[in-house]
């Protein structure tokens, strides 16, 4: 196993590059904590998305806008710290690139200078180009993010498939390239067909696709961790794959251990510490005199 950690690098923009040119599709889940970054790094995942669906998955909210920078960046580095060889992508969240070019850099560049990131990602085509620009001509990596926009679902009417009709997926296929031109060197594709993905791929070739709900041509998929172990409840989309249902293992364990203390059976003589007798024998006598 050591010698194994040893050969381990940490993933890169040229690695994953390298993933693509052999044919090798790429693992990327979001995490937001340490102990799950952990699992993953240990697991061989190579890239993690701290999203702001932690506004939903963690937080509790009902959609995404609501999770801040700050928040954002504390979860970065509990990530980081707990992934050190994963490719780490700090999510812009709500209002932290849309008001200026200059405001864009700044925060970026908080993901990068405080959170540890690798990457930062952003949602939109044409229209945050100038943002992206400015960002990569800071020196930070981009990631595109084009399809359905969860910041900005309520203009394309909810969380609905895009690219369904021929000038719709035009549109989208216009957004990749612009964001090509801008100097992203990825994007990630969601919930959008198969077919409209692959004319995307084509479009912009030099570039790392990725998907999450977009079908399995592209260079990687995204999956939100959550969904995955099966921890958020309240829905699922088509696209996700539930590997296991974590929810209904730690709710048994939580009943367990309620019936356990009310049943005095917790906790058990094996839990507890021993003292010398001797020792219990002087403090009575401390606190008689006392």
């Amino acid at each position: 196993m050591a010698e194994a950690e040893k050969k381990r690098v940490k993933v890169s923009i040229p690695s994953l590059f390298a993933k693509k040119e052999r044919g090798e599709k790429i693992s990327w889940l979001t995490c937001y904590d340490f102990p799950f970054a952990q699992l993953m790094d240990q697991a061989g995942v190579e890239m993690i998305l701290v999203g702001d669906s932690a506004a939903m998955t963690v937080h509790g909210h009902k959609g995404t806008l609501p999770i801040t920078m700050d928040e954002m960046i504390s979860h970065s580095k509990a990530v980081v710290r707990g992934a050190p060889h994963c490719f780490v992508i700090g999510d812009m969240p709500f209002m932290s690139y849309q008001i200026s070019v200059e405001e864009a850099i700044r925060n970026a560049g908080r993901f990068m200078k405080e959170g540890g990131c690798d990457a930062i990602k952003l949602e939109g085509g044409r229209r945050v180009t100038p943002m992206v620009r400015g960002i990569v001509d800071a020196g930070i990596p981009v990631i595109g993010h084009i399809g359905l926009t969860p910041q900005s679902s309520s203009m394309l009417g909810g969380a609905r498939i895009q690219g369904k009709t021929a000038a719709s997926a035009r549109a989208l296929v216009d957004d990749a390239k612009a964001l090509a031109e801008a100097g992203a060197f990825a994007i990630l594709l969601e919930l959008i067909p198969t077919p409209v993905s692959d004319a995307i791929m084509k479009a912009v070739p030099d570039l790392l696709i990725f998907g999450i709900g977009a079908g399995p041509v592209c260079h990687g998929q995204l999956v939100i961790m959550h969904d995955l172990i099966g921890l958020f409840q309240a829905f699922q989309p088509k696209f996700v794959k539930k590997y296991v249902n974590i929810s209904e293992i730690v709710e048994r364990a939580f009943e367990q251990y309620v019936r356990e203390v009310k049943d005095r059976t917790f906790p058990a003589k094996e839990n507890e510490y021993e003292i010398d007798p001797k020792e219990i024998g002087k403090l009575k006598k401390m606190l008689k005199k006392a």
